[in-house]
């Protein structure tokens, strides 16, 4: 499972700068005018872990696989986006597809870049773009509610999930996010938003894009977006698209060396993934062998028989048992052999939890 991200924002906000850097390339053009982004631009890259390096050095593998994570580079929406302004249907459409935003919001001051409101106001901008998204979720959510009305008549069963449905409109009404509903943990929730993807309910990262003299202290435009995010469940990242996209040319040592003389131990790359594998309760796990080293993405709580169903639907089918070293334990004792003789290879069943760095090789029938 790939973790899926859509870029959003408003126009000409550093959002396809910030493609750019990400995906190490030049599919997105950025340019000093709204609306540079017609079709949404997408791309896998490979998540960075030094924990594949580490586990390589040991196995020395024909090849290493990373997990993969797809960015998706959507137009900038504008007021009005969920009644069609600015095409803002077609792409508040390919939102619903991702598994995670990451909402870039302007925090310089710099008038040769032209803001489509006349002026830097983060917060401003992020109401308008999670008020298009609520508004979008409200006319979803209508739609469904009238035809829930309809089977209710018929079928007393349907009843609870009506009256969900009901209070979950009431609370869009409001401008605040199904993210907030207070009643999101019900099951009867969850059965209501299974046919309902509602945007507003999707994890949220706020980028908030400052120039290099931003990337030291943070100024008071991030300050005002990480008070937001922390007030809203969501997560916050500082990045600089513009010196971002400025490494992407750059090796892995010359990247490492370049933040540390800006005084930064991360990527924004590093920074929005990891953010959003938090965001959605994600975790990796590996296999290591001759033929390969690779990371396996899943949802942190998964079993033995559901995590291995990531590598084929034939290894949960016919799980068997799985054979488990503890990351650290594993690079500890030199490898696999070591562990074994060390102790500290473990064989589990199916009610085990797989735990974020479990190196495991599972035994199942055909």
């Amino acid at each position: 499972m790939a973790l899926s991200i859509g870029i959003v924002g408003l126009p000409n906000v550093g959002k396809s700068t910030l493609f750019n850097a990400l995906t190490k390339s030049q599919n997105a053009e950025a340019a000093n005018y709204p609306f540079c982004t017609i079709q949404p631009n997408k791309a896998i890259v490979p998540v960075p872990d030094k924990r594949l390096d580490l586990l390589s050095a040991i196995v020395n593998p024909q090849r290493i696989q990373h997990a993969t994570v797809e960015f998706t580079d959507i137009a900038g929406l504008v007021r009005g986006a969920s009644k069609g302004e600015g095409l803002g249907n077609q792409f508040l459409s390919h939102i619903r597809e991702t598994s995670a935003i990451v909402h870039v919001v302007r925090c310089f001051e710099d008038d040769s870049v032209v803001h489509v409101d006349g002026s830097v106001d983060p917060l401003r901008d992020i109401d308008v773009i999670n008020t298009e998204l609520v508004l979008a979720d409200i006319q979803t959510l209508e739609n469904r509610v009238t035809r829930l009305d309809k089977q209710a008549r018929g079928d007393r069963k349907v009843q609870p999930l009506f009256d969900m449905a009901k209070r979950l409109l009431d609370h869009l009404g409001t401008g605040s996010p199904a993210v907030l509903f207070p009643e999101r943990d019900a099951d009867v929730f969850a059965e209501l938003i299974k046919e309902t993807r509602l945007i507003s309910l999707k994890p949220v990262i706020y980028a908030a894009n400052v120039d290099e003299a931003g990337l030291g202290e943070d100024n008071d435009h991030v300050r005002a977006v990480r008070r937001f995010a922390e007030e809203h469940n969501a997560e916050a990242v500082k990045i600089c698209a513009k010196i971002e996209e400025e490494m992407a040319g750059l090796t892995d040592e010359e990247r490492t060396e370049f933040l540390e003389s800006l005084g930064q131990s991360e990527s924004g790359l590093d920074q929005i993934i990891h953010h959003g594998y938090h965001a959605l309760g994600l975790i990796s796990y590996f296999t290591a062998g001759v033929k390969e080293v690779r990371a396996w993405t899943i949802e942190r709580g998964w079993k033995a028989p559901k995590a291995a169903s990531v590598i084929h639907d034939d290894f949960e089918r016919g799980f068997i048992r799985a054979e488990v070293v503890a990351f650290d334990d594993f690079i500890g004792a030199g490898g696999e052999a070591g562990a074994r003789a060390a102790g500290k290879l473990r064989t589990e069943g199916k009610e085990y939890i797989v735990n974020n760095g479990d190196v495991m090789h599972f035994l199942f029938n055909v």
